[in-house]
């Protein structure tokens, strides 16, 4: 086998190289973007001496239509798994025209369609033109080829190796691990299976040991090798424990990281190699155990990575939001590729079902749907386990929360809904109601854009400042936790979402620790470095609040040492003992070098007084909060007004009615995943605790004159 890789293709409007989106700009831009088709064409030439010539797509969002001279060989639902065409027939004196149709726009039978990020179009990952001879594995599934199954016992592997073969009668297959470990098996009906055994085997154990084996398989006519495939595979045990979490080969390990999406600012979906090791750099810098790559399937390079450095992987397919009737076999068609083409990488322990999918309401169709996908998961491949991310708003005794083997919830106290300690009370209840039950926290988080800064942060103000204490609360929390199986903060970086405008930054959401471009790292990355990782660091925060107008300044020193000392101006004014935050009040009389010291590790920043914070530091959504605080709203007794909350005014008839309006400016909040949401019970009695006031504030956007003439409305209405 041999493969080339595409560079250049003309497309429609011109030549442009692959991988490549149309949706780098405008997907990232607020509102609308492109969604429909487009078409690519490129030439190609067999290779001499090639008997079949296949192309490889390993991405093509999100459906793609295959033609050589107008005929239609083959057609591609789902943008993020890998799919090969057969083009041996359709070759005349060995070249053809390959014309490659691109749609992302909006239908009913392909997911994702709703979801918090942007489905950028285009032939966006790498393609690779195969040529094989007339005896060679298997191509068609879009998988290695090649499926290699280890089981431990004690310290020994065994090994179970098979393929299949396409053309050879008589042939036989070679298998091999490490280039020792051999055996030779006849093909029989086009498929070749062997068992062979490890002895004093070397597991793979997360990023202690990340130790891989190579598995190759070689097609044999007589003595000659005529096609070898080959592929990287570790052996390890998992569990969760309901009471222990994660344990990786017995030994409790716990799964504390981040999740993942795979664009970058300015260059959409078509990353580089480059990017792919940015953001490994970042995980491995944070300490993190584990990555959630989400909301679909990955690029295979970046599952090797994890699998080469020893990150622990849920692995996704794109089933998110809203339940598609007509969608179904869709999803059945992506968590199959997902498995078939990913079950040989030891980082995966994994399958997720779906996310966050009951926004809509759970019907029994959408359960059987579920459960269908699991029994399809278990019967492709027994080793692994099954997940689903719940939507935070579903019911605890739904049967959507025991159907997959474990499950996390989404969780977003203390920003969309409640405050930060609502995630504890929220989870402890739920450990202590059902014991028996693993759970995790597959996302959690808070927007953040650096521009903002506050020496009051609070929810809501999109402020790096207040971020970066949401993540001190919830990573104590976790802490204190184990039982949580994994936990993924939402997100690694900032990511395109075309249907947000919000917090200063259309088209994105700003969830991330590290900004869009992987450039800046926001001080609550900090926070995780703290917790997780072992190299010794130290970090002043708050570096982009240079300017300050208090007389008395706190110094917030993010370290994963026990100890830090303050120096400031050159002379030390205090060492403080404590884990991963330390605070230090500071006078502040004209400019000072800040400098932080934690054994060998400083940091450095300058902070100025001012007698005014500059305009451009404050995040203009929170001009309702402080109007609120200098002009308080009417507030007659005997009325309502928006110092009430939700359950009192909903009582009234009126009020009820007149609400209505905030609580759509609540979801919008979300984007276009915000549509068509259903609060259950559960959650609803912690939205209604909240005053309008509050309620109006963390969705941000909301003018202040509809803000005023809401509540000139409540005051109308007596209680």
């Amino acid at each position: 086998m041999s493969e080339a890789s595409w560079d250049d293709v003309v497309a429609a409007g011109g030549q442009v190289a692959v991988p490549h989106t149309w949706n780098a700009i405008d997907g990232q831009a607020g509102g609308g973007y492109r969604r429909g088709r487009s078409t690519y064409a490129r030439r190609i030439t067999a290779d001499a001496g090639a008997v079949h010539t296949w192309i490889e797509f390993a991405g093509v969002n999100s459906s793609a239509e295959v033609y050589v001279a107008g005929e239609l060989l083959a057609r591609h639902d789902g943008g993020y798994s890998t799919f090969r065409v057969d083009l041996t027939r359709h070759l005349v004196d060995g070249e053809a025209t390959v014309v490659v149709v691109v749609d992302n726009a909006a239908n009913e039978t392909v997911y994702p369609q709703q979801a918090d990020f942007t489905f950028y179009g285009g032939i966006y990952r790498e393609v690779l033109q195969i040529s094989v001879g007339s005896d060679h594995f298997a191509l068609g599934d879009g998988g290695p080829g090649l499926l290699v199954t280890p089981s431990l016992a004690g310290s020994r592997a065994d090994v179970t190796m098979s393929a299949h073969v396409v053309g050879a009668t008589e042939a036989a297959v070679r298998f091999v691990i490490d280039g020792e470990a051999a055996v030779t098996v006849p093909v029989v009906d086009g498929h070749a299976r062997a068992d062979l055994a490890i002895e004093r085997v070397r597991r793979w154990h997360g990023l202690r040991d990340p130790h891989l084996y190579t598995a190759r398989a070689e097609l044999l006519d007589a003595d000659a090798v005529v096609d070898t495939v080959e592929l990287r595979f570790g052996c390890r045990e998992f569990a969760v424990d309901p009471q222990r979490g994660f344990l990786l080969n017995g030994e409790e390990y716990p799964l504390r990281g981040v999740s993942r999406h795979q664009d970058f600012e300015g260059v959409g979906n078509a990353i580089t190699e480059e990017m792919k090791q940015a953001d490994l750099a970042l995980l491995r810098e944070l300490g993190a155990t584990t990555v959630r790559l989400a909301h679909y399937q990955h690029d295979q390079r970046f599952y090797d990575l994890c699998d080469e450095v020893g990150l622990v992987v849920w692995a996704e397919i794109p089933q998110i939001t809203v339940f598609l009737p007509g969608a179904v076999d869709n999803a059945r068609d992506q968590l199959t590729e997902l498995i078939v083409q990913n079950r040989h990488h030891a980082s995966i322990v994994c399958w997720g079902l779906s996310n966050e999918i009951t926004l809509a309401g759970a019907g029994d169709d959408l359960v059987a749907a579920h459960r269908d996908l699991n029994d399809l998961a278990h019967r492709l491949d027994p080793t692994r386990l099954t997940a689903m991310a719940h939507l935070f708003l579903l019911e605890t005794d739904h049967a959507l929360v025991t159907l997959p083997d474990v499950m996390s919830y989404n969780l977003y106290f203390g920003w969309y809904v409640g405050e930060s300690a609502d995630n504890d009370t929220w989870l402890d209840d739920f450990h202590a109601s059902y014991p028996e039950i693993a759970i995790g926290l597959s996302e959690y988080g808070a927007d953040a854009n650096p521009q903002y800064q506050a020496v009051d942060p609070a929810k809501g103000d999109y402020t790096e400042s207040y971020q970066a204490l949401y993540h001190e609360h919830m990573v104590a929390m976790i802490a204190q936790r184990p039982w949580l199986w994994a936990t993924h903060v939402w997100n690694l970086a900032d990511f395109g979402s075309a249907g947000r405008d919000e917090g200063g930054a259309a088209g994105r959401n700003q969830k991330g620790l590290v900004s869009f471009d992987r450039s800046l790292k926001k001080d609550a990355f900090y926070v995780y470095k703290a917790a997780w990782s072992t190299e010794p660091f130290v970090h002043v925060a708050g570096r982009r609040r240079a300017e300050r107008a208090e007389a008395v300044t706190e110094v917030v020193v993010y370290s994963n040492q026990s100890e830090v000392t303050l120096i400031v101006d050159g002379v030390e004014v205090g060492t403080v003992a404590g884990k991963r935050a330390f605070r230090f009040e500071v006078p502040l009389a004209g400019e000072h070098e800040i400098a932080a010291r934690a054994g060998d590790a400083t940091d450095v920043i300058t902070l100025r007084k001012v007698d005014a914070v500059p305009a451009a530091s404050i995040m203009p959504t929170t001009t309702i909060a402080n109007w609120f605080d200098e002009a308080p709203l009417p507030t007659p007794a005997g009325f309502f007004s928006i110092q009430d909350t939700l359950a009192d005014i909903k009582r009234n008839d009126d009020g009820a009615r007149l609400i209505a309006s905030v609580l759509e400016a609540v979801a919008t909040s979300r984007g276009e995943v915000g549509r068509g949401v259903e609060i259950p019970p559960a959650m609803q009695a912690i939205v209604d605790r909240m005053s309008v006031e509050k309620l109006i504030a963390q969705a941000g956007g909301v003018p202040i004159e509809q803000v005023a003439a809401l509540n000139a409305q409540l005051n109308l209405i007596a209680k």
